[in-house]
């Protein structure tokens, strides 16, 4: 099956239903998508999906075929991801990091979708569980990359 990873093509050899985390992760090596309950709950396996968020470990692999799936692994080079990366690291948003790459897929699709999101847009669109419990600093850094006031405690 033929596939577009981050901007490049892939032939892959895993059957039609195998969810998609595993041929990114095992097949191809691409280890920054991360399996987190593979019941599409947490979010820690979101990707891009021509654009649109998609939890990928339950995700069949035929059903993105001839479609552009985009990784953590090349989100620096969109525009929008480059700056949600950047507001992470300025805000501090991390702890343990590990749901942070599917945070940071979350927040590019919202902000490529809404410019400037409102604190509810926010809430609905970020999602992803996280079990450090950084959802303050989140929404304060998806805040400062719309443009709005950051209101602290």
């Amino acid at each position: 099956m033929k596939l577009e990873i981050n901007g490049k093509p892939y032939e892959v050899e895993s059957d039609g239903e195998t969810p998609l985390l595993w041929v990114i992760r095992d097949e191809l090596g691409m280890t920054g998508t991360k399996y987190g309950c593979g019941l599409a709950q947490c979010g820690a396996c979101s990707v891009l999906v021509d654009g649109e968020i998609v939890r990928s470990c339950v995700t069949p692999l035929d059903s993105v075929a001839n479609r552009s799936v985009t990784t953590i692994e090349a989100i620096e080079h969109d525009p929008v991801g480059q700056k949600v990366v950047a507001a992470w690291v300025e805000h501090q948003v991390p702890q343990c990091g590990y749901c942070q790459s599917g945070q940071v897929m979350a927040a590019t699709a919202l902000l490529k979708q809404t410019e400037k999101p409102t604190t509810d847009d926010i809430a609905a669109a970020m999602v992803n569980l996280c079990r450090c419990g950084t959802y303050n600093a989140i929404q304060a850094a998806v805040l400062d990359l719309s443009g709005q006031k950051v209101e602290t405690l």
